[in-house]
């Protein structure tokens, strides 16, 4: 299968044969592509069969253009980040649903991935549309406002520092505790000792949890 490059992304396919996993990873605000290489070097190791897509922010960073972000972080409060996160996820969805539609994959075989400010968008992602995509790797990230309704068709692992001082670890803890009152398939794993990065021990913890978590509807369609 010959597949064109996309613009402004970078690409890790498949040595051999068709891709039967797609991965897309967003970068944090002030960020490229290119931080998210190692995520996508793990997960490509772990994955071979796995097309991984970096693509750059919607827009250039407030106040340096060398580098990108999902929407403004210029202004932004609790008042209007639910606002601006909803002006960047129908880019976010068509995004999505191209690369789908490019490669011929389920949804079941699709996840994203997002650090920081990208893993806000793909949080909300999954709670505007729960099975878009089958996985939500979300790192050191926050939803712009808490989902009013579980998420069941799509999986949601986030992971933590201990140490985060942009969306402390008490915060994410609330968040956790949330979605699982609204018995949402999410797991949460924190890494002691660990800030605002993303930080290998947790790059690693992701494999594993793709590797060995069986979605909660698979357990619900079997009892």
């Amino acid at each position: 299968m010959s597949i064109p490059p996309v613009p402004d992304m970078i690409e890790l396919l498949p040595t051999e044969g068709e891709p039967r996993q797609l991965f897309i990873l967003l970068h944090g605000a002030g960020a490229r592509a290119a931080d998210m290489l190692p995520l996508a070097t793990s997960l490509q190791t772990a994955f071979p069969a796995a097309a991984i897509l970096l693509p750059e922010g919607f827009m250039p960073c407030d106040g340096d253009g060398s580098n990108r972000q999902w929407f403004s972080l210029r202004g932004l409060s609790d008042e209007n980040r639910a606002e601006r996160v909803a002006a960047a996820l129908p880019l976010l969805q068509r995004l999505v649903q191209q690369q789908q539609a490019r490669f011929g994959l389920q949804e079941n075989t699709l996840a994203l991935a997002g650090f920081s400010q990208g893993a806000t968008l793909a949080m909300e992602l999954g709670a505007a549309h729960d099975g878009m995509v089958g996985r939500i790797l979300a790192f050191s990230g926050r939803y712009a406002s808490l989902p009013s309704g579980p998420t069941d068709r799509t999986t949601l692992h986030l992971f933590h520092g201990s140490l985060d001082a942009v969306t402390p670890i008490e915060q994410m803890k609330e968040t956790f505790t949330h979605l699982m009152n609204l018995q949402s398939d999410a797991t949460l794993d924190i890494a002691t000792g660990v800030g605002h990065e993303l930080h290998p021990a947790l790059t690693a913890q992701a494999v594993v949890r793709l590797q060995t978590c069986v979605p909660l509807r698979m357990w619900r369609q079997a009892l």
